[in-house]
């Protein structure tokens, strides 16, 4: 039981620390990623075809 105690809280540690670390780079290429499919389904929701 101590064990896997330990293994959770080291495991929540690194993922902090992961998110930490990440970088700007990537965050703004998300924000970019989700404003092209947000562009998209708005071309899609104003299509004539109706679909």
């Amino acid at each position: 039981m101590s064990t896997s105690l330990m293994y959770l809280l080291l495991r929540q540690v690194l993922q902090m620390l992961s998110q930490l670390a990440r970088d700007g780079g990537a965050k703004d290429v998300e924000i970019l990623v989700l404003r092209h499919q947000g562009a998209v389904l708005r071309r899609q929701a104003y299509s004539p075809g109706g679909r």
